[in-house]
């Protein structure tokens, strides 16, 4: 961990640091590239395979990662100039988009590949390699996670002088605070300790009729509501960051606390809610 937050040590002997930057930003550009290449074949197989999973489309799992990935590597992309310049070309930064880029890549390939295969890429257990492949998957998810909350503590430790307030703290506290609430709610969601192995709290086991665009169960509890909402705490508070600077820069510091202080609240809420096996709407 130390070596991972030390300036002094460049990713590449050259002294050039905005073209080690630049090799940062275009590991993170593959990674999104590949998050999009895999989505064009899935939409079409979306609507020329009838296949069902959990009684509805095989392939719409794969399509909600797919977006969702994009979104988290393009949030670092997006966040990574708020780092000071050295840092930003150092090895520790190159290393967690590293981590990022492989872990998002090895799981959308896994659950992609199980799409076309009409089987569960998520709690199946059925055979010796699914469920050896379910753990891996579930490693790398973490790891991904922790190398969101990797760059969040480098943009709110080493900050590029002159970055915006309320952008810095919210960019820096989002992946921070969204990556811990992710870990707690993925590891709820992902042990089978709540109602079982699954999703689903009470009510229907089956995705048909969820909440539209979502999916979430309509019948009873669904953890990834809480999942959801303490996953996209990572854009909500940049997003506000964003507005504060612009319009009302002299609340930056108290908007972003009480924006964070609301997004925890709402997955909290949202946690008791599923658990108790009350469907979000």
């Amino acid at each position: 961990m130390t070596m991972l937050f030390n300036d002094s040590v460049a990713l590449a002997p050259s002294p050039d640091l905005a073209a080690a930057e630049q090799r940062t930003r275009r590991l993170l550009s593959v990674g999104i590239g590949l998050q999009v290449a895999l989505a064009v074949p899935s939409l079409i197989a979306l609507g020329i395979d009838d296949r069902l999973l959990n009684d509805i489309s095989v392939w719409s799992k794969p399509l909600k990662f797919q977006a969702s990935l994009i979104l988290m590597l393009a949030t670092l992309l997006f966040l990574l100039p708020l780092i000071e310049a050295r840092t930003r070309a150092g090895r520790g930064v190159w290393l967690a988009s590293l981590v990022a880029v492989i872990t998002a890549s090895g799981e959308i390939l896994y659950i992609t590949l199980q799409a076309a295969r009409g089987r569960a890429s998520h709690f199946n257990d059925s055979t010796p390699v699914e469920a050896m492949a379910y753990s891996v998957m579930g490693a790398g998810a973490a790891l991904l996670v922790l190398s969101s909350l990797v760059t969040g503590v480098y943009i709110l430790l080493r900050p590029r002088p002159g970055a915006p307030t309320a952008l810095r703290l919210g960019g820096g506290w989002g992946l921070v605070l969204g990556s811990v609430a992710t870990l707690f709610t993925a590891f709820a969601l992902g042990s089978g300790a709540i109602d079982g192995p699954g999703h689903w709290v009470g009510g229907i086991k089956s995705d048909v009729g969820g909440l539209p665009l979502f999916g979430w169960s309509r019948t009873g509890g669904d953890l990834r509501v809480p999942h959801f909402f303490a996953t996209h705490i990572m854009q909500a508070l940049p997003i506000l960051g964003l507005g504060l600077d612009r319009f009302a820069p002299r609340f930056a510091r108290p908007g972003i606390a009480l924006g964070a202080l609301v997004s925890l609240a709402v997955v909290g809420a949202t946690f008791i809610q599923a658990v108790q096996g009350q469907p979000f709407l």
